[in-house]
Formats: structure tokens, C-alpha cells, sequence
């Protein structure tokens, strides 16, 4: 489990503000990998029912679940080794 080894490898468990941060950016990472799976599935852009193309929800999501992740491992002087994150399968031309 990612949180116990970056707890295990940072010595983070005597900090419980820390351990807060860690537990927020790893949700931020699901948050945004499951925005990326569903941009996987349903593409980028949607269309309105006046016939309009529109971003689709997730891709606000993704980013900004990203930006809220990447600040936290930040604040805990984690940004130069940020843990690896599996990326779904894309098929041609889902996202580009």
C-alpha cells in the first residue's frame, strides 16, 4: 500500500498533520485517476442539448484533483519522488 511505505519511508507517522496531507493527496490521485478512466471511456467532450461541444466534467476534475495532489506532496517535501501511478489503457483517439 502506497501510504504505508511513504509513511514507512519518510518517517511521517510522528507528524499526524502530515499523515492528514498524505491521506488527502492520495485521494486527490484516485480522484484523478478515476476522472482519467472515465475520459478513457467517454471521451474529452460531450455534446449539449443545443448542439454545442463541452468539456466533459472530468477533465476539471482530473486536473484539478491533480493540482490538489501534487500541492500536497509539496507541502510534505515529497514533489521530487512522487509515487507511480498506473494509467489506464487508452484506445486511439480517446484522449489525445
Amino acid at each position: 500500500m502506497l501510504y504505508r511505505r511513504l509513511v514507512a519511508e519518510y518517517g511521517l507517522a510522528s507528524e499526524p498533520h502530515a499523515l492528514e496531507t498524505l491521506r488527502l493527496a492520495l485521494e486527490a490521485l484516485d480522484r484523478c485517476e478515476q476522472a482519467r478512466i472515465a475520459l478513457a471511456t467517454e471521451g474529452v467532450v460531450y455534446v449539449d442539448r443545443f448542439g454545442s461541444p463541452k468539456s466533459r466534467p472530468e477533465v476539471a476534475i482530473e486536473r484539478d484533483s491533480r493540482t490538489a495532489a501534487m500541492r500536497a506532496f509539496r507541502e510534505l517535501s515529497l514533489d521530487g519522488e512522487l509515487p507511480e501511478v498506473r494509467l489506464p489503457r487508452v484506445g486511439s483517439g480517446a484522449l489525445s
